[in-house]
């Protein structure tokens, strides 16, 4: 298997997942966190944490 993607393409806010052969890029969010939740190895869920700003 090969993942082709030009690092130029990817916008500088983005993150790339790989897990199973399986690659998935995802946004990150201006503020607050990006959790990436694994068991036993293997990413099961990504969650997006924003916070509110006071």
């Amino acid at each position: 298997m090969r993942l082709g993607s030009g690092i130029m393409d990817i916008p500088n806010t983005c993150m790339v997942v790989i897990c199973d052969g399986k690659a998935k890029l995802r946004e990150l969010p201006p503020h607050g966190e990006y959790k990436i939740v694994t068991h036993q190895g293997k990413v099961k869920r990504m969650r997006r944490e924003e916070g509110e700003e006071f």
